[in-house]
């Protein structure tokens, strides 16, 4: 079975098990439909965050603890868990688990894939220990020691998943102020969100110039983009009563920051997101669309692709005939893909928007928002999601799958292979 299929395959099914598991009285307060089920459960294991019903005071202890598996299911990929697995038990992995395990990482070769792995691993552990016991300094004094615990660990495993999963019913706009809060959940967001790839490179202490160039791409865009959106946020809503206003300058830095590092992905919000200005929301929703890193818990199109895309423009007005960046040229093919991504991606996020805005009432900037943040994997919203009905519940579903799966895929069920037989003379095109 090719590799997009069978994850595509797998990824269905753990959404169907863990909706089931969901459905089991055991797992919810109050009864729930089979819709708010299997949304719930796409939104957990493509790590999203979108919500259709309270999770703090729906879902039991239980349901909880089930949301939590599948959203570190959704993060650490299939085939990563099933690798870990099989390596547990001492079971061979064998070529075939190797190529599909890089389908899911979202890598070009096998080499020092299984390495990767260990890397997960650690990155995973490590992090959310640390995180949970950092969370608790906030969480035990105001909730109690066993129910300050349980929240710690349950939000560092959805922060570092990049989730946006909250069992309080406002987010963490209680917390919007708290120093712990504003420095580990976006400590673990950014980690989580950077990918693996960039992690190991980092923590081995090479240097900058023994880096490979995804990784300085990668973190060249994410210098930019950090603190462009932590900037910009604070300008747009420094004086907006319904978010930023009746804060101090202090507070209203904490929530700036906070917000302008989760858009791309982490899906947490220390605000109003439905208060924000128009302008900001637009600003949001491209920042939900870039996404974060290759190989990690983000979605979007990845930092790379967009930092490659804005090369090649200026490398087009440039009339350069080669792709260059950090001493490295960049293949034709790898600029074909990111044509090919973001126009896959742009086309499926219009597609879903209309869809919606025909079957809905609602306004073209909280649907185009939800719709961004579902193909993002994000899960910011701006309450939109509680009044979906059946059809729009199932574009977004569709919509955080593909998202999660990658937009790619999408393309590998509508094209054939296909090897040219002649090669024809080449033609002229007006462009532009």
């Amino acid at each position: 079975m090719p590799p997009p299929l069978l994850l595509s395959v797998l990824y269905a099914s753990a959404i169907l098990l863990g909706a089931a598991a969901l459905m089991m009285p055991v797992s919810h307060t109050a009864k729930i439909s089979w819709s708010d089920a299997i949304f719930t459960a796409t939104s957990a294991v493509t790590v999203t965050g979108l919500v259709v019903f309270d999770i703090g005071t729906k879902l039991t202890f239980f349901g909880q603890v089930v949301l939590t598996f599948l959203i570190q299911l959704g993060g650490l990929g299939l085939m990563t868990f099933a690798v870990l697995v099989l390596g547990a038990l001492g079971l061979p992995i064998g070529l075939t688990g190797q190529i599909y395990l890089r389908e899911d990482l979202n890598q070009n070769s096998m080499h020092r894939l299984m390495q990767l792995v260990g890397v997960i691993l650690k990155a995973v552990l490590i992090c959310e220990a640390i995180g949970a016991a950092l969370l608790c300094l906030s969480f035990v004094p105001r909730l109690g020691f066993w129910n300050g615990l349980w929240q710690a660990v349950f939000h560092s495993v959805s922060a570092f998943n990049n989730a946006g999963f909250s069992t309080f019913s406002d987010g963490l706009v209680g917390y919007a102020t708290d120093p712990v809060i504003n420095l580990v959940i976006p400590a673990l967001f950014i980690l989580g969100g950077i990918g693996y790839s960039v992690l190991r490179e980092v923590a081995s202490g090479k240097g900058w110039k023994r880096y490979s160039l995804s990784t300085k791409i990668m973190l060249l865009g994410t210098g930019v983009l950090i603190p462009w959106s932590v900037i910009m946020f604070a300008v747009l809503e420094w004086s907006n009563p319904g978010t930023l206003g009746p804060y101090s300058v202090w507070g209203k830095l904490m929530i700036s920051w906070f917000q302008g590092v989760t858009t791309r992905t982490a899906g947490f919000n220390t605000t109003d997101i439905g208060a924000m200005h128009d302008s900001t929301v637009l600003m949001f929703i491209s920042l939900m669309l870039i996404g974060g890193g290759p190989a990690s818990t983000a979605g979007g199109i990845k930092v790379t692709t967009f930092v490659v895309m804005i090369l090649a423009t200026i490398a087009f007005f440039r009339r350069q005939t080669q792709l260059n960046a950090f001493g490295r040229s960049i293949g034709f093919e790898a600029v074909l893909k990111v044509m090919a991504l973001t126009a896959i991606s742009t086309v499926l996020v219009f597609v879903a928007t209309f869809l919606i805005l025909i079957t809905h009432d609602g306004t073209f900037l909280d649907i185009a928002f939800e719709v961004s943040s579902a193909f993002g994997t994000v899960g910011l919203s701006r309450g939109y999601t509680p009044e979906l009905n059946g059809f729009g519940r199932a574009v977004i579903i569709l919509v955080m799958f593909l998202g999660r799966v990658g937009p790619l895929t999408l393309g590998f069920f509508l094209a054939t292979r296909s090897v040219p037989r002649l090669r024809y003379p080449k033609g002229e095109i007006h462009l532009g």
